[in-house]
């Protein structure tokens, strides 16, 4: 009797958000269910799945760079992703060595895909809208550390930003029922991860579509019974950000308060060019409550310059915003004009050196802030997540709560009295002792200094 022959082994190159990052971990553990052998590594395979992200102009120029590539590599590719929705038949028109496109929502028929271009064929598998959400049952590989993990509890957007094509590309808002996500946290918690980040495109929307109202501070709650000491929410729009979710924050002890709020502007002629003209009248009301409600708050915001008809005036509204709110983290990105979306039809373009300067300009407003707020944590004993330690010094890399994994600074972790250290993937008291502008520095303690530094807390002052 003889042996089936042994599935090949299929390459994996990812690019773009961490929601295309849960897509392509999900590619991962089918293939891998299905006998395929998987690796990161594009010289062992033949066959390399290219999980793109078409997001940005900047964006689609390096995907388009690494599938020809690997093309000129010999490879033959399956392209995944934003790009593979976009663009479709074009991908396949314009790279021989394309042997199949899979769209946003088909990633769950990645096997059957490649066992169809083992065959021979080439495969367009791209839904016109998506409508697919991975659940809790869906085999998982996972590329972040063991301590890490992102959890996906809804697909697709139903705003229409003027600037932004993420609608066209993922589809309109699909949420997961609160039993699927808490299960999937539990598999997670049981895998020892310590970090759980929730993602989703506007995650305080969360059961809108689902239950008929926004349902994250239940969420929240309900996750407070998961062990997994972190729980991190990405993307808090202004509107979502009720009293009720606002005291989840507070109240369920793992669910940091760390609010990722993308911002994108703060003069009203912008914010109704952009097609948010909901948030002017909210956003300086709201961050004040924000800041009374949960005084430990971490905010981090972005901003897009450059916009069709940004003016001098509104530019210099948000560098006054910006040094009034005082944000702990800003990103700031220059308009681009993505076709298919109406902002790229607006008239009074912005110049390119123009929307530089200003993207400049407002960073280096924002680095002295960022360095302030980040200088208020020296002298305080916080958890820190170890994620990199050097053998030989002792000397390791990590963050606490109020960095975010890839998008904010770290904490450069030395060893505590008695050589004290942590391995990766543990949490950690450390001594914070100095900051910068993005980053801290601190050391392991023990029971002794965080019992110290109680008793001296409740100390009366002499």
């Amino acid at each position: 009797m003889t042996q089936p022959p042994a599935k090949p082994t299929v390459a994996f190159a990812h690019l773009g958000c961490e929601k295309n990052r849960v897509d392509t971990e999900h590619m991962l553990g089918l293939l891998a269910q299905a006998g395929y052998g998987v690796s990161a590594d594009e010289s062992e395979a033949a066959v390399v799945v290219v999980n793109t992200c078409s997001f940005i102009q900047d964006a689609r120029e390096e995907s388009v760079r690494t599938l020809v590539e690997l093309a000129e590599q010999g490879k033959e590719l399956i392209i995944a992703g934003c790009l593979a929705q976009h663009f479709q038949e074009e991908l396949l028109d314009s790279l021989p060595e394309a042997k199949a496109i899979v769209g946003t929502g088909d990633y769950q028929h990645i096997v059957s895909v490649l066992e169809r271009v083992e065959a021979g064929e080439r495969v367009n598998q791209v839904s016109a809208v998506p409508t697919f959400v991975a659940d809790e049952h869906l085999p998982r590989y996972r590329t972040t550390s063991e301590a890490v993990a992102y959890l996906k509890v809804a697909e697709g957007c139903d705003y229409r930003c003027a600037f932004c094509i993420i609608p066209h590309l993922r589809g309109d808002q699909r949420s997961r029922p609160i039993e699927s996500i808490l299960a999937e946290a539990r598999q997670l918690a049981a895998q020892g991860v310590q970090e759980l980040v929730l993602i989703s495109q506007i995650t305080t929307n969360y059961g809108l579509d689902l239950y008929g109202r926004p349902q994250l501070a239940e969420l929240l709650r309900a996750l407070g019974a998961v062990e997994i000491p972190w729980i991190r929410v990405h993307y808090a729009y202004p509107t979502g950000l009720t009293s009720e979710v606002l005291a989840a924050y507070r109240e369920v002890p793992n669910v940091l308060p760390y609010l990722d709020l993308p911002l994108q502007h703060s003069h009203p002629d912008v914010l109704r060019a952009m097609n948010r003209p909901w948030q002017a009248g909210v956003t300086g009301g709201l961050l004040q409550r924000i800041r009374q409600e949960l005084p430990e708050a971490v905010l981090r915001t972005t901003f897009i310059v450059g916009f069709p008809g940004e003016t001098e005036e509104h530019f210099k509204h948000l560098l006054a915003f910006v040094a009034e709110q005082r944000f702990d983290h800003v990103g700031v990105f220059t308009f681009s004009p993505e076709e298919g979306t109406p902002a790229a039809e607006l008239p009074d373009p912005v110049p390119a050196e123009v929307a530089a300067q200003r993207k400049d300009r407002l960073m280096a407003l924002q680095q002295p802030i960022a360095a302030e707020r980040n200088a208020a944590w020296v002298g305080r004993i916080v958890d820190v997540l170890i994620e990199q330690e050097n053998p030989s010094t002792g000397a390791m890399l990590g963050r606490c709560a109020r960095f975010a994994p890839e998008v904010d600074g770290e904490v450069r972790v030395m060893p505590g009295e008695g050589g004290l250290c942590a391995a990766p993937g543990t949490l950690v008291p450390v001594r914070i002792t100095a900051a910068d502008t993005y980053d801290l520095i601190g050391e392991v303690v023990g029971a002794k200094a965080m019992v110290g530094d109680a008793l001296a807390a409740h100390r009366p002052a002499s």
